[in-house]
């Protein structure tokens, strides 16, 4: 699995509870593993990276991510962002190819900005509007950039 330095939960949910974070970040079960992208050839599966409150609202948010080439092509790894609902169910924010990493600046709601790196050195930051994550700006090392350039 790609090294990601996005390990920061502080506990992993229970199994019942990973089902339910990866079926809801659209991930299907082959075995013993989770797949976003089930038609991966050499699948190394999906991995709950993140669980933890991000907005304040006392639920968890998770992060699931998917290394692999097949489906993600450069960015060689994919990723979902979902929050847990007040009834309990998930619910998929974000996702797309790339890392998702979260970020000090915020959006509606609290929701953390979300820096989401890939090849090169000019990232999209995405920020939540109360409805969806949408693009905000470009960043590099915390600098204003402009990708292609």
């Amino acid at each position: 699995m790609i090294a990601l330095t996005l390990m920061l939960a502080a506990a992993m949910p229970a199994p019942a509870e990973q089902a339910a974070i990866f079926k809801a970040a659209g991930a299907t079960r082959r075995g013993t593993m989770w797949m976003m992208c089930a038609e991966e050839p050499r699948p190394e599966g999906a991995a709950i990276e993140l669980y933890r409150d991000l907005n304040g609202d006392g639920r968890p948010e998770s992060i699931v991510s998917e290394g692999g080439t097949f489906c993600y092509g450069a960015q060689e790894a994919g990723y979902a962002v979902l929050s847990k609902q007040p009834d309990g169910s998930w619910r998929k924010l974000t996702s797309g190819p790339g890392i998702a990493e979260p970020m000090k600046t915020k959006g509606a709601g609290g929701y953390p900005d979300l820096s989401i790196g890939g090849p090169g050195f000019c990232f999209p930051v995405v920020r939540w509007n109360g409805r969806e994550y949408v693009n905000q700006r470009f960043e590099y090392e915390g600098k204003p950039c402009r990708p292609g350039r």
